[in-house]
């Protein structure tokens, strides 16, 4: 099926971009990263003692109070890491290239002119609520 070889040649194109080359930058980054791999670690073993604490019949209110608090804060430490923050950015504009071409083939679908659709974006302005538009 012609499609699906142009499906395939898309993939290819898309690994050329600068998007795609600098997420795999990022993961690998992250990858070599000790200090973040223990964060998460970390983080991973505190999500694991909140769990069965609140699988508990007798709860320790403190406790669960104590490591919800933990979590956050480890969480707040993985997201602070250069490495992660790369990543998240890496992410989102390939997250934003990925958007775009699903709207095009949609709108394609649709009925609309491949050449002349618009991807239009509903940026309200706050990348912090955002899932990626450009």
């Amino acid at each position: 099926m012609e499609v699906i070889k142009m499906a395939r040649e898309l993939g290819k194109e898309i690994q050329k971009t600068e998007e795609y080359k600098n997420l795999n930058a990022a993961k690998a980054a992250n990858d070599l990263d000790k200090e973040l791999e223990d964060l998460i670690g970390k983080f991973n073993l505190k999500r694991i003692e909140l769990n069965t604490e609140m699988g508990k019949q007798q709860k320790d209110e403190d406790k669960l109070k104590r490591l919800d608090k933990e979590i956050n804060e480890v969480y707040s430490q993985i997201m602070s890491n250069k490495n992660m923050m790369a990543y998240n950015s890496a992410k989102q504009e390939m997250d934003g290239l990925m958007n775009q071409v699903s709207a095009i083939l949609s709108m394609s679908v649709n009925g609309q002119d491949p050449d002349t659709c618009e991807v239009q974006s509903a940026c309200g302005g706050s990348c912090s609520s955002c899932a990626g538009c450009h």
